[in-house]
């Protein structure tokens, strides 16, 4: 895999902001001083904690919501991160994920014959399903936004969501499917990865029991630079 970037998509902004406060997981408080906009809510579309990243005066950029008669106006696209911005929105997860997987010289699955997204799995609706000649492989995307000494961890708050999907996975492989998760990480200063097992060591261990049972974990380093989303390589794993 060359480690050269390589453009995935254009989501631009439209407004850049100052971070004021996060009241609940779904809405930031912010202020637009390019507008006179002080103390307006904007959307968040991340579960995660996002602590160093999310934290008074920060600067972040905004896109303004398409729907006109939503509540809140703005969406959350990009936080400020030492010289560049991290991507802190999930709804293109999925999106640049499917880029990934139809680009056979990206794509750690290789050539694939079709991809359908959101299939049921036992309890949950994962991602994607994979085929590959006459293999089935599931397959879950999850965002990567925290980074400890060079390294990105996964998750950086507890998810029950996040543990059941890693159990899918499992049971799917030990049912002879194929299973693989791809963790977009956003953070350019990171150079490894590892579950976070001081966050939620109930993740963890699904994670190291997925890992027995054959699941593949991939890692996928991502910048986001001038409105635009390049892919620059896969990680290697350190767990700590």
């Amino acid at each position: 895999m060359p480690e050269s970037e390589k453009q995935v998509m254009h989501i631009g902004w439209d407004a850049e902001a100052v971070f004021i406060s996060r009241p609940n997981r779904f809405v930031a408080i912010v202020d637009i001083p390019s507008s006179g906009i002080q103390n307006v809510e904007v959307h968040v579309h991340d579960p995660g904690r996002l602590v160093d990243l999310l934290y008074r005066e920060n600067r972040l950029l905004l896109k303004k919501a398409t729907n006109p008669h939503r509540k809140t106006k703005w969406d959350l696209i990009a936080a400020k991160k030492d010289d560049g911005w991290v991507l802190v929105n999930s709804a293109y997860h999925r999106k640049i994920a499917e880029w990934v997987l139809s680009d056979p010289d990206i794509s750690p699955l290789g050539q694939v014959d079709s991809i359908l997204p959101e299939q049921k799995l036992g309890e949950s609706r994962l991602d994607f399903l994979v085929f590959k000649g006459d293999k089935r492989i599931w397959v879950e995307i999850k965002g990567c936004t925290l980074v400890r000494d060079e390294v990105a961890l996964f998750p950086d708050a507890p998810t029950t969501r996040g543990k059941r999907h890693l159990d899918e996975l499992t049971l799917a492989k030990r049912n002879r499917d194929h299973a693989a998760v791809l963790f977009l990480v956003f953070r350019p200063d990171a150079k490894y990865f590892s579950p976070n097992r001081l966050m939620d060591p109930g993740f963890y261990g699904a994670y190291q029991k997925a890992r027995e049972a054959g699941v593949d974990f991939y890692p996928l380093l991502f910048t986001f630079r001038e409105g635009i989303i390049y892919f620059y390589k896969i990680l290697s794993s350190h767990e700590i």
